[in-house]
């Protein structure tokens, strides 16, 4: 006999859903003591009723279990949390970079328009005044 495929949603019927959660906390529980046995694997199940009592299953020490999985949890998100933190330093280096070069550009754009020229020094007014005939030079050339 085939079992057909149930679909799964919430069970409406109190009775029914009371009766289905049994029968499967055990089929969850016997699995997970299976698995423990079997593969020789450290294994535990903690589930709460809907009224909130508590069903356990542990296959050694259960608070020792929790601290192992706490340490691990910490490592590993820590880690996470240390590579996040590394990659936002990165992005803010790189923009505090990037707007340093922003801020190069403005400076030279605007001495090249003629302004903030009075803090340029008599070479730095000689360099602008080169790039700006070789650019005049450029712009007359292509209109010819």
């Amino acid at each position: 006999m085939v079992r057909g495929k149930i679909e799964i949603k919430r069970i409406e019927n109190v009775t029914s859903r009371q009766v289905t959660f049994s029968k499967r906390r055990k089929g969850l529980l016997k699995k997970a003591h299976e698995l423990s046995v079997l593969c020789d694997a450290q294994v535990a199940t903690i589930v709460f009723s809907q009224k909130g009592r508590l069903y356990d299953f542990s296959s050694s020490d259960l608070q020792k279990m929790m601290e192992r999985y706490e340490v691990h949890r910490r490592e590993y998100f820590g880690a996470e949390r240390q590579q996040k933190q590394q990659f936002v330093q990165e992005l803010k280096n790189e923009m505090a970079k990037t707007l340093d070069q922003i801020e190069l550009l403005q400076l030279h754009c605007r001495k090249l328009m003629g302004q903030d020229l009075d803090s340029c020094s008599v070479e730095e007014l000689k360099e602008i005044t080169i790039k700006l005939e070789k650019s005049l030079t450029i712009v007359r050339s292509r209109n010819v």
